[in-house]
């Protein structure tokens, strides 16, 4: 379909080991679309968490809307995320019997909806990152010397 993508979290990427993605709704307040929707939100330093059988977003900063005036929501407020009973329970025992991590990766308008993308993820160790950058590098560089030779 037609997906707009608002933000990524490019640090989840850096910081962890992506193992399953999952797509769900967020519920948000008027003047937090209008702000999804101006692209002033930030997965920075955010995480979810399993509570009552219910998956919520933490440390999410959606900035106040700028004509929102005394209606205007908080920046950083606890957030409910809309995923079905079944993935709920699946992400749940991952979680629980694994040690996964639940991170948001990403947010997009879908349909008119505001949707989020979360992934069970592991943490990389040091050397991990290590290794992640080295390949990096070494793709660059093999890109730019196939570009010489054309």
């Amino acid at each position: 379909m037609d997906k707009k993508v608002i933000t990524t979290n490019r640090k989840a990427f850096h910081d962890f080991l992506i193992f399953d993605k999952y797509e769900a709704g967020i519920v948000l307040t008027g003047t937090e679309i209008k702000s999804v929707r101006k692209a002033a939100i930030n997965l920075k330093d955010s995480f979810c968490k399993i509570e009552d059988n219910e998956i919520y977003l933490y440390n999410c900063h959606i900035s106040p809307y700028e004509q929102g005036n005394r209606f205007n929501h908080e920046a950083e407020r606890t957030r409910k995320l809309l995923l079905t009973q079944k993935e709920i329970l699946k992400i749940q025992n991952k979680v629980k019997q694994d040690g996964y991590t639940i991170v948001p990766l990403e947010v997009y308008i879908l349909k008119g909806f505001a949707k989020m993308q979360i992934g069970l993820a592991k943490g990389k160790k040091l050397h991990d990152k290590r290794d992640a950058m080295a390949k990096k590098d070494q793709q660059r560089e093999m890109d730019r010397a196939s570009k010489i030779s054309w």
